[in-house]
């Protein structure tokens, strides 16, 4: 067998295999050069097309295969390539390379992805949202297969097929399409409260993050380490993003998805090619098997978290994206992230939900990808050699050698042999199992009201205004009076005020009782029995990490900037502002009356970015108004850029100007909201640099919420 190559060696061999069309003739697939692609085999110039021409056949049958079956969900997707480093070895818990050599760079490829909706869907719809990252490690390809929050909607995979048909378009008109506001979603929930968890953080503004590159990821199950002696710890896997945490509005999601469905996506593209790679730090909590029933909870139940001030997250290294995909089919729709994916040094747990993706994902791709050979496609293919005693099959693609097939055997000298646990041999951790076959649930799953309690109780003032907010639209789209109903009962189990408000928005009362037991997931085991109160554990009074208000506010970079320009614009004032931004590296675009270019005071021109009727508030992190008479006598002129102002008040944007730029902000809501501290008149750039990197003045809600843009 040839030498191991190492994986930076093998994927600089894989990126010099690609096609490159430059200066090649077009060909059919089998080589033959083509001198004529625009017109079929005719019998005469106006006669017949032939059967015979193979040339229109083969480029028709491709194109009417060219699609693949989208995935059931997490359909619309957007990926990158990367790398990924160890800042310390963590030897005493993982025996996995990846987790021990701090010498290695390992290639990453990620696939971030909306759940409910089909591919063409927006990106802003409010849902959970994919983090999917496939390790090309040196003993082979290991999959973290995660979302952005850190528990799921259900406790066994046996439900997934009901959650999936109840977010789905209802079946009997298609309606409505990536959007869980409808009545068959709350009348599961409302019935299956082991959603509770994992709903209300959908219903938080998690549900509607400001890019992927401000968003955390978490593995949602409990894992094992080992370590070489064979000792276990539990592990739950976290990715923090470096600039923070940070989501938009549900206001602002609608008109984003009207003015850029590909928002997320092209904000990830973007920024990748303009060199400000996102990075996350991988986190780790670590829990020692002796301690697995100390928690007021079940450490096997995904729809639990660990607080972090209970086990805190330990960063062991980083995550860089630098590459953007050469071809979005080949790469992004094929990528096939297996949850089985492990490398030694990483184990499963019992989870149940767990223990059903591990079948389902395989399932879902062969149908998919159309074979068991998909990891042969090059975005699933190890770093490492293959090779072993699979044969053949639809789309092979690879040409097995030798005499045979099969092991044991003498005829290739016991080839390919086994590696024994000390060559890298991978060995299943030993758990003693002792049980009988039963088809239930633990008791210890069954309190399903205490940690979304616990999370609502832990948001910011702000936070808890947005899911008011949430609760009150979605159950608003419900048309069934008694899944409504039975849905404020449940809200007011978690949290009284909370039910109250949506109770209010909707003019509807909260009902005193329900009727029971209504967890169908559990059945006999249910924990809410007829006519009984529901019991929550209080564990902790909060948990400050789970509020966005604790994220970093120490960086812009990356913030798209709307400064609002003219003909005549102040060069002065703008220059100055720019050179700030640009140093922070935050991304400065120009808006103005129309397209084209447009002059400042001093005979300058300079490109303009977009007119003001191409775009929209919305899609910038906040704006500045450079001073210039004849710029702002222009700005006045035109009404949409009062809108465009008021607008970015209402989501709490930082807005600042300069000299005569004061007199548009006059002429609107700001004319009387000048004491905000995120409107900056006449200020040094570095206040509007603070003020954009606190994300947003979420103080100014009150007053924001009573403006009609």
């Amino acid at each position: 067998m040839e030498d191991k190559k190492t994986a930076t060696e093998k994927s600089r061999q894989l990126e010099n295999s690609k096609i490159d069309y430059k200066d090649k003739p077009l060909t059919t697939r089998q080589g033959l050069k083509v001198n004529d692609t625009n017109n079929s085999l005719k019998a005469g110039a106006r006669g017949a097309t032939l059967l015979e021409d193979f040339l229109l056949r083969e480029k028709i049958h491709n194109f009417d295969h060219e699609r693949i079956p989208e995935r059931i969900v997490h359909a619309r997707g957007s990926a990158a390539h990367g790398y990924f480093e160890l800042y310390d070895s963590i030897e005493e818990y993982s025996k996995a390379g990846i987790f021990t050599d701090t010498s290695r760079k390992t290639p990453v490829f990620v696939r971030f992805s909306t759940v409910a909706g089909s591919k063409g869907s927006t990106d802003l719809a409010r849902d959970v949202r994919g983090f999917a990252v496939k390790f090309y490690t040196e003993e082979g390809t290991w999959d973290l297969v995660g979302n952005n929050m850190p528990v799921f909607f259900i406790q066994d995979a046996m439900k997934f097929p009901d959650l999936i048909h109840s977010v789905k378009p209802e079946p009997n008109n298609e309606i409505p399409q990536a959007a869980s506001a409808h009545d068959t979603f709350y009348d599961f929930v409302s019935l299956t409260t082991e959603t509770l968890h994992n709903h209300i953080w959908v219903m938080s503004d998690r549900g509607i993050p400001r890019s992927f590159r401000m968003m955390e990821g978490f593995g949602i199950h409990t894992f094992r380490l080992i370590n070489k002696k064979g000792e276990a710890h539990f592990v739950k896997f976290h990715w923090k993003p470096k600039l923070g945490v940070h989501s938009v509005t549900w206001d602002e999601a609608l008109k984003i998805s009207g003015a850029d469905s590909d928002f997320h996506r092209r904000d990830l593209w973007e920024a990748i090619e303009a060199g400000q790679f996102p990075e996350w730090e991988l986190g780790l909590q670590i829990i020692p098997e002796a301690d697995e029933h100390k928690f007021d909870f079940d450490l096997l139940d995904p729809t639990k978290l660990i607080p972090e001030e209970t086990v805190p997250v330990k960063i062991i290294g980083k995550m860089v994206l630098n590459r953007n995909p050469d071809n979005f089919f080949a790469e992004t729709e094929q990528v096939a992230f297996l949850p089985g994916n492990v490398v030694p040094g990483i184990d499963f747990t019992n989870d149940p939900l767990l223990q059903g993706r591990l079948f389902s994902y395989r399932d879902t791709q062969l149908s998919r990808l159309g074979s068991h050979n998909f990891h042969q496609i090059p975005i699933n293919k190890p770093v490492t050699e293959t090779y072993n005693n699979q044969r053949d099959g639809h789309m092979q693609t690879e040409i097995p050698k030798g005499q045979t097939a099969y092991f044991p055997n003498s005829l290739s000298g016991g080839c390919p042999y086994l590696s024994s646990v000390e060559e890298g041999g991978f060995e299943a951790y030993q758990e003693r199992i002792d049980a009988n076959k039963i088809r239930t649930r633990s008791e210890s799953f069954s309190d399903h009201f205490s940690q979304p309690a616990l999370f609502y109780r832990s948001l910011a003032q702000w936070e808890k205004n947005h899911v008011i907010g949430a609760y009150s639209f979605e159950l608003g789209k419900c048309n069934h009076e008694h899944i409504k109903s039975r849905m404020l009962w449940i809200i007011a189990q978690i949290d009284e005020d909370l039910a109250s408000s949506v109770a209010e928005n909707l003019g509807m009362k909260i009902p005193d009782d329900i009727e029971r037991p209504i967890n169908q997931a559990i059945g006999a085991n249910a924990n809410i029995e007829d006519h009984q109160p529901v019991k929550k554990k209080v564990y902790l009074e909060e948990s400050p990490e789970l509020s966005q208000a604790k994220t970093k506010f120490d960086s812009i970079a990356t913030r798209q900037i709307a400064f609002l320009v003219a003909d005549g614009f102040n060069m002065k004032d703008f220059d100055a502002m720019k050179k700030a931004l640009e140093k922070e590296n935050a991304v400065v675009k120009l808006v103005a009356p129309h397209g084209g270019t447009i002059i400042c005071d001093e005979n300058m021109e300079h490109k303009v970015d977009a007119s003001i009727m191409t775009t929209e508030s919305v899609l910038f992190d906040a704006l500045y108004v450079p001073g210039g008479k004849k710029s702002i006598d222009a700005l006045l002129s035109k009404a949409k850029f009062t809108k465009f102002i008021n607008e970015a008040f209402k989501h709490c944007k930082a807005i600042a100007t300069s000299n005569e730029g004061e007199d548009l902000l006059n002429n609107t809501v700001i004319a009387n909201n000048k004491s905000d501290k995120a409107i900056l008149i006449n200020k040094n750039p570095k206040d509007f640099i603070n003020a954009i990197s606190q994300h947003r003045n979420w103080e100014r809600m009150e007053v924001a919420e009573k403006i009609a843009v």
